[in-house]
């Protein structure tokens, strides 16, 4: 009885079993724009921002649903109810589809998505008929039992098809489509019966037009040539039912179902425990246009903060307002005011104070130049604070202003230097400025022309490292290589995020301008002397470094991969097949090192992942350390985690008799244990033991760890 109160004692003192669990997932989607609605069971299912949620007209709570917790994919292109099976149909932009039952069960029918086609998949619209729902496609028509939670039937059509209807004992198909008119006729190729070359060398106009075909329900529709062109489309045919839309879209818009306003996460940076974000993209040749708003979601309470956007609406009447407001592409908060907040962009310079913006920096107010003649191009891709409050920025295309500098004072100057420009203006992707723990500011240019990467000392005004070509330890020279991103890591090495892989700048090397960049090699470890170099060609998007100074690395189309602190081990590689990230395509990476929680920007928004990574403490604490979940209920199969470690501390976990039960090493100020002895078996319930000792072994501290079983 005694062991039991002890035990129950421990459990009504701690509050700790709330903080997320390592290895667990969340998303932070936007359900902002309302897109679509269904209707069905007692609730309005919206698609908002290709996402989902519904509201329940009964209780009027509103449920909202994610890749992380309930939905199989992301990007909601269509949704329609079912009122024969009782269920919602959800598809995918990819193909992929959801079946969800009143009682929120979700059933996954993967066979459009998982099939191997050349063909367009996109679902064009959703016809439901009886248990069927019939997808119009680019391709053809894809008929799906709902009841059986299977694709029945696909017609490959080679047609796009823009909606489907059944009427009486007939299907009939809308396509919009390029059509080839033979001797004036209009002619399906699938319809021709002559020789094909005769068809190719006989055609005389193509053009698109709409029509329809039709085929009887009862026939082999598999078959193509079962399917009949019809004259004329009757009257009222495909038109689509709006009623839902109609009759619910003025409540849904007074809906609020929380998260971000877009799903746009270009640029991530995390300051004073809130993660500020900016959705947009600009390169040479290519622009995003999208809203020029800040997002910052205040990661203590996940509550979202919206920086004042209607800026064409705060400057109406004034010259300001013929400038386009789009396209932010970086963000940073005053080191000396946390309320102070700037965004750079495609035109310009954005100063907040709380969330109302105070001025906007162009070209007619400031130092700021334009890259062309126009008000369309003040570009600022790179931009950040130094640890005194001096504001940095990177111009793009300008006559002259490469480097601007607003100091803390209120003051601009222009820091033009040669080794930034071209023959006619600043080099033209000069962006991902950062600064260093030497006080040295890191930048690229991310331009295929001339691909490069920089270090600048404020303090002397100069130019340190300037590379347009390097080469590696092996003596391959790299000329192309198109960085997208610089980060330092806690050994004080420079990292360059390429679309050739990572190359690391040595921190012996920082102002040596004629040193070579490693390309770390990893041994095969299979009896030979080979080894390859770390994600050699793969294409890395960024690179943050967590509190064990592990390398997160974000790429353009292969997920996250996690390197261990040597360089040596690949911990993890997340994708969207073995994870709930939501793209594999990442646009941006950020690290809270005081939680572990590291936010993942996607083409498809924002998620997270708790890692088993903090900050490490300098000096360990014994009321500083401690372990959760505490107590480890029955049930629970989860990680238990310590932290308020020093960097790679020596932890052991004992019993009460003082038997060695686990040990390892903390990453950073973390350490995991899985509840299991040395032998892989779980531990009876009692009470443990954590010994932690600095990695020299000169202090120790304990907490304590209640397992009921």
């Amino acid at each position: 009885m005694k062991r039991l109160a002890t035990l129950l004692s421990l459990m009504a003192l701690t509050t700790l079993t709330a903080i997320a669990q390592v290895g667990t997932w969340k998303a932070y989607i936007s359900y902002n724009e309302p897109q679509q609605i269904a209707k069905g069971g007692g609730k309005l299912y919206v698609r908002a921002s290709n996402s989902l949620y519904y509201y329940n007209l009964t209780d009027h709570s509103i449920t909202t649903f994610d890749k992380v917790r309930q939905l199989n994919d992301s990007k909601v292109n269509a949704i329609a109810w079912n009122p024969t099976v009782a269920r919602l149909i959800v598809v995918y932009e990819n193909g992929n589809i959801d079946l969800i039952d009143a009682n929120d069960n979700v059933i996954n029918i993967s066979a459009l998505y998982s099939k191997v086609m050349m063909q367009d998949k996109t679902v064009n619209n959703v016809f439901i008929h009886q248990q069927y729902a019939y997808l119009a496609t680019a391709f053809g028509i894809v008929k799906v039992n709902m009841q059986r939670a299977e694709i029945s039937e696909s017609y490959i059509l080679n047609q796009n098809i823009n909606n489907v209807e059944v009427k009486g004992d007939s299907l009939y198909a809308k396509i919009v489509d390029t059509w080839t008119e033979n001797n004036g006729t209009p002619v399906i190729p699938w319809q021709y019966d002559g020789d094909l070359m005769e068809f190719v060398n006989n055609w005389n106009k193509t053009h698109t037009v709409n029509t329809a075909i039709s085929g009887a329900l009862n026939d082999n529709l598999i078959d193509p040539h079962n399917w009949k062109l019809l004259d004329n489309v009757p009257a009222g045919m495909f038109s689509e039912d709006l009623t839902d839309w109609n009759d619910n879209i003025e409540l849904v818009r007074t809906l609020s179902p929380g998260g971000p306003k877009y799903n746009n996460f270009a640029f991530m940076r995390l300051k004073n425990k809130k993660l500020y974000t900016v959705g947009g993209g600009y390169a040479a040749g290519s622009e995003l246009n999208r809203p020029a708003t800040v997002q910052v979601l205040d990661t203590d309470n996940d509550d979202w903060i919206f920086l004042q956007d209607d800026i064409k609406g705060k400057y109406a009447g004034t010259e300001a307002s013929n400038w386009q407001f789009i396209d932010m592409l970086t963000v940073d908060v005053d080191p000396l005011d946390e309320n102070h907040v700037f965004a750079g962009g495609r035109t310009g310079l954005y100063e907040y104070y709380g969330e109302e913006l105070k001025n906007y920096w162009n070209k007619d107010n400031s130092l700021l130049q334009s890259a062309t003649s126009s008000n369309r191009y003040v570009i600022i891709a790179g931009m950040c604070f130094d640890k005194e409050g001096n504001l940095w920025m990177l111009q793009t295309g300008t006559p002259d202003n490469s480097l601007v500098e607003l100091t803390k004072d209120g003051e601009w100057k222009s820091l033009s230097h040669q080794e930034l420009m071209n023959t006619q203006s600043s080099l033209f992707g000069l962006s991902r400025i950062t600064e260093d723990s030497r006080g040295l500011l890191w930048f690229i240019n991310a331009h295929w022309e001339t691909p490069a990467f920089f270090s600048y000392d404020p303090s002397t005004d100069q130019i340190i490292i300037n590379h347009r070509a390097f080469r590696n330890q092996d003596g391959i020279n790299y000329s192309s290589y198109n960085p997208h991103d610089i980060t330092e890591d806690l050994d004080g090495n420079i990292w360059l995020s390429t679309m050739d892989g990572p190359f690391m700048l040595e921190a012996a090397s920082v102002n040596d301008n004629d040193a070579y960049l490693t390309q770390v090699k990893v041994p095969r470890n299979d009896g030979t002397n080979y080894a390859d170099y770390l994600l050699s060609g793969v294409n890395i998007r960024s690179m943050v470094i967590d509190g064990g100074n592990r390398k997160w690395v974000a790429t353009t189309t292969n997920g996250v991969y996690v390197i261990s602190a040597d360089n040596m081990t690949q911990v993890a590689h997340f994708t969207t097949s073995n994870s709930p990230l939501l793209s594999d395509r990442i646009e941006s990476i950020a690290i809270d090192n005081e939680t572990g929680e590291v936010f993942i920007g996607t083409e498809n928004g924002l998620c997270s992942y708790m890692s088993d990574a903090t900050n490490a403490v300098e000096s360990m604490e014994k009321d500083n350390v401690w372990a959760y979940p505490n107590p480890v209920v029955r049930g629970y199969d989860g990680l238990i985690t310590v932290v308020g470690l020093s960097f790679d501390a020596d932890v052991k976990i004992l019993s009460t008799s003082g038997q060695l039960v686990a040990q390892g090493r903390s990453n950073g100020g973390t350490f995991t244990w899985n509840g299991r002895d040395r032998s892989g078996k779980r531990v009876a319930s009692g009470i443990y033991m954590v010994a932690a000792a600095t990695s020299d072994g000169k202090k120790g501290t304990v907490c304590k760890i209640a397992i009921i079983n």
